[in-house]
């Protein structure tokens, strides 16, 4: 590996923490203000009949489900930062237009994941807060945006935008293309 490449994977990597610790100090700091402000407390309406914020402690999944299995979450948690730490060690530059979305993606999933995983060490629970309860969907935190806008956005940009040959980049080493 040459000194150009080691930069660049140094840069990619430096840039998804920096931009994955912004983003779940901003996460957390959203989470505080819902305990202040809305423990113990009616919720506050937006929107009558549609939009809310309403503390929730959640110690489960999405939609209440695995309840209580806080060390398989915490395995999650280390498995997306493995996955993401080799996506970004793998795509050529940050500063790629190409490949920027999927860093952005990447950045994303990870803060999202880090920032309920840090409710779950630090509380055994997630802070939720926000509902929508014109269609009654599960109370939800500003994490659990960035997992669902990034996983949406990367189903469309690996259907449509990135083609077979872009995803070479992610071959395993010594793998042999089929």
């Amino acid at each position: 590996m040459n000194s150009t490449r080691k930069r660049s994977i140094i840069a990619n990597l430096a840039v998804w923490a920096i931009g994955s610790i912004l983003l779940v100090l901003l996460d957390q700091y959203t989470k505080y203000l819902a305990v202040l402000h809305l423990k113990g407390q009616d919720p506050l309406v937006l929107w009558q009949g549609v939009f809310e914020f309403l503390y929730s402690e959640n110690r489960g999944a999405a939609f209440g489900i695995l309840q209580g299995r806080q060390a398989f979450f915490f395995v999650i948690g280390i498995l997306v930062l493995i996955v993401a730490v080799y996506v970004m060690g793998c795509l050529p530059s940050w500063r790629d237009s190409h490949y920027c979305w999927l860093g952005l993606c990447t950045t994303l999933i990870t803060a999202g994941a880090l920032g309920n995983m840090v409710d779950r060490i630090s509380q055994k629970y997630v802070v939720d807060f926000i509902y929508f309860r014109l269609i009654d969907f599960p109370v939800f935190n500003v994490a659990d945006i960035y997992v669902t806008t990034a996983t949406a956005a990367l189903l469309v940009l690996m259907t449509f935008y990135y083609s077979e040959k872009d995803l070479e980049i992610f071959r395993l080493a010594g793998r042999e293309k089929n």
